[in-house]
């Protein structure tokens, strides 16, 4: 039996729960994975794969497989993030756990495993790649000559820098032995499928992960000029390869991409239309302003209120009740080392003081996979009234945008969203109800 939908005009907190729930739902693997395969090879078929996707991904190739074809292989999803019914009862596809968003020493060791699968595949064996947004760090196997704690140091600099995900991406995947495409090569002669979800704007198979399994159009000198631009610091034996060109990516027109194959499972603009279907079916009008919005939290959320009181106020651009819809990848320059929470929750506290209480708007702001950052929220909740609650308990809004400290502004408004892994990753989901 069907939930009906909240009325958005009776429980509005509610009715953003739902849309970000059919967002999520439409991005679960599942969904779109069967129409994609193709039957069982000659050979064997082995899967190999990384993201926080991963291992819903794998559970549903699982089960549409032919029970009688031989299937293996091994995925790396991030802690927690394993289907609870396919922890319990594994299947063919073993599913291992590491750090995400700054990769550990299980990552590694998965991914020299990986690694060490590919030897001896031959043409007439199929590779099924299961690509999704957290395999860059997820996939944790250093070029030559660096060490893990080196990639964790800069990807930890990475993240606090305010660089866009394809500036970190271009990064990680020059100073990887696997990613860049290099994946691929490792499978060759072997036909290899990729199967992606994407988390990034625009959906480019070569940002996803970092590309594993896919050609990459960046170069060594493109990750030298980010890392100058952000002015972060790397290893000698990063530099020198950096420099050199010996860490090179694999290009366009390589053999090893010769027969490969790449398909779309799901993306951020399908989840946001899902959204979108169910807002209409409510009888209100539903607007995605873009599905490829970057820039920092705050700002981002500042753009976006003042659209929300123009649509309050004078009934422009979008004549109300409404609703607006927003999707990508924002980012946080980090400030302040003792604040928590992650984009999902600074672009609501943006929105929300720039917003200063303005009747009628309501907010949600969550990533996608269920975890905002690192915290145990998916993202947080607005309303009207936010700012007058906090401001009876003596909190000070902009003080904690100020320490980067959004989780612990809106926790004790109960206004944090906590739904638990997803097991999927289309990334950040941004709906704001204007009635």
């Amino acid at each position: 039996m069907t939930t009906p939908t909240p009325d958005p005009r009776r429980e509005p907190r509610q009715f953003l729960q739902a849309l970000y729930q059919a967002a999520v739902q439409r991005a679960l693997p599942a969904l779109n994975m069967a129409s994609c395969l193709p039957p069982p090879p000659k050979g064997r078929t082995l899967v190999l794969g990384a993201g926080k996707a991963g291992g819903a991904m794998a559970q549903a190739l699982d089960a549409l497989w032919p029970a009688t074809a031989p299937l293996s292989g091994l995925v790396i999803t991030r802690y927690g993030h394993v289907p609870p019914d396919y922890l319990a009862r594994p299947g063919r596809i073993e599913v291992v756990e590491a750090s995400h968003p700054v990769p550990d020493r299980a990552g590694e060791l998965a991914a020299q495993r990986i690694v060490a699968l590919t030897e001896g595949l031959t043409a007439d064996d199929l590779v099924i790649c299961l690509i999704s947004g957290g395999g860059s760090a997820l996939l944790a196997l250093p070029a030559e000559g660096l060490s893990l704690a080196d990639k964790q140091a800069v990807n930890r600099a990475l993240l606090k820098s305010g660089a866009s995900i394809d500036e970190m991406n271009c990064v990680r995947k020059h100073l990887s032995a696997i990613k860049g495409g290099r994946l691929a090569a490792m499978c060759a002669p072997a036909r290899v499928l990729t199967l992606l979800i994407s988390d990034v704007p625009g959906d480019a198979p070569e940002v996803i992960a970092s590309g594993p399994t896919v050609p990459d159009s960046t170069s060594c000198a493109d990750a030298l000029a980010i890392l100058k631009r952000y002015d972060i610091a790397v290893p000698e034996a990063a530099r020198a390869g950096l420099e050199s060109g010996a860490f090179e990516s694999i290009k366009p027109g390589d053999p090893a991409f010769t027969g490969q194959q790449v398909q779309m499972l799901a993306t951020p603009q399908q989840a946001l239309e899902a959204a979108a279907a169910l807002a209409r079916a409510s009888g209100l009008e539903a607007h995605i302003l873009s599905d490829e919005i970057e820039g920092e939290s705050r700002e981002v959320g500042k753009v976006h209120a003042a659209l929300a009181r123009a649509v309050a106020r004078h009934g422009q651009p979008f004549a109300r009740p409404c609703v607006i819809l927003s999707g990508g990848e924002t980012t946080v320059t980090v400030k302040s080392s003792g604040g928590r929470g992650g984009r999902a929750s600074e672009f609501l506290l943006g929105c929300a003081i720039a917003l200063q209480g303005q009747a009628g708007i309501w907010g949600l702001a969550a990533d996608t996979d269920g975890i905002d950052g690192i915290e145990d929220n998916a993202g947080a909740q607005m309303a009207p009234d936010t700012l007058a609650r906090a401001a009876a308990l003596g909190m000070k809004a902009q003080d904690f945008l100020d320490a980067n400290n959004a989780y612990n502004f809106f926790k004790p408004l109960d206004d944090l969203l906590i739904t638990g892994p997803s097991f999927t990753n289309v990334n950040d989901f941004r709906a704001l109800l204007v009635l």
